[in-house]
């Protein structure tokens, strides 16, 4: 597994000797990562027994198990997430994207670890970075930017001026009010015969993936924030805004100027209507419309 950083955790636990080296979710757990438990997801924390040797940010509403005590070094904090996002401004950690090698091909620039596959088209003005792998018979339109890690599957269109890998926003702040900048270390996977439109912006996970699945369409001008998982055959139409976290099933339909608010879930078969602001998960082969959505 791919080392981000490397971080002893006895600064924060003292008798505790181990390093941290990358971000875990619970939904993904890792060994040897940097993770967190908020009120919410205190549920989810026999997920921390899945794995070995991390520093866990852990909220002091919830009781933590000893066999949890024993296999990591934990934090107890009123704030768990808040104290993640400290993590990295204590320890200087930044993602951002490497400066790389690249070869100009027919006016687009290829990082030279890039690996494209058969029949591919991309145009001039295009960027293609270091850590992208595109499978064959795929169109990457002039001025579109492919940065971070990013798999794009086979038959896939991305028009013009897009950008995939854009950091999503933390909206975290300190305990004096001022922004805490988390690096985004997730990727983004985009599978068969997806099409994305221009001017559309897809961000990489904060730590798990972005994914956009088969056969999605993705109109001009859309947002799609981080960790937003498309189901297969989904269409989002022009000025939508999925925020992070936020999902479909199967053959969503979401109109034109939506907005999905963080974590919601739109289900297989389900309609958004036109402008709807949806601040609840809508049922599989539901109908919502208007503000907030019903």
């Amino acid at each position: 597994m791919k080392e981000y950083f490397r971080v002893n955790v006895s600064k924060y636990i003292p008798g505790k000797d181990f390093d941290v080296v990358r971000p875990a979710s619970l939904n993904n757990p890792k060994d040897n990562a940097v993770m967190f438990v908020t009120d919410k997801y205190g549920k989810d924390a026999a997920a921390l027994m899945k794995c070995n040797n991390c520093l866990v940010f852990f909220s002091d509403k919830l009781a933590v198990p000893n066999t949890i005590q024993e296999r990591h070094a934990v934090v107890i904090c009123s704030k768990a997430q808040n104290a993640y996002c400290m993590f990295f401004r204590e320890n200087g950690i930044t993602y951002y994207p490497d400066i790389e090698d690249f070869v100009v091909v027919n006016g687009a620039y290829i990082a030279k670890t890039a690996r494209i596959g058969d029949k591919c088209i991309i145009l001039p003005g295009a960027y293609v970075g270091g850590n992208i792998s595109i499978g064959s018979n795929c169109y990457i339109g002039s001025g579109a930017r492919l940065v971070g890690d990013v798999t794009v599957g086979n038959n896939v269109i991305i028009r013009e001026n897009t950008v995939i890998g854009a950091d999503g926003l933390s909206t975290n702040r300190d305990q004096n009010g001022k922004g805490l900048t988390v690096p985004q270390f997730g990727g983004i996977v985009i599978e068969d015969d997806v099409q994305i439109g221009a001017l559309t912006v897809i961000a990489r996970g904060a730590i798990d993936d972005t994914v956009i699945k088969r056969g999605s369409k993705i109109d001009n001008s859309v947002f799609i924030s981080h960790n937003v998982v498309l189901g297969e055959d989904t269409f989002v139409v022009g000025e939508t805004i999925m925020f992070g976290s936020s999902s479909t099933g199967n053959q969503a339909f979401i109109s034109g100027n939506s907005t999905i608010r963080d974590g919601r879930h739109i289900g297989t078969k389900s309609i958004v209507g036109m402008g709807a602001v949806v601040v609840k998960d809508v049922e599989d082969g539901g109908l919502v419309k208007g503000n907030p959505a019903k």
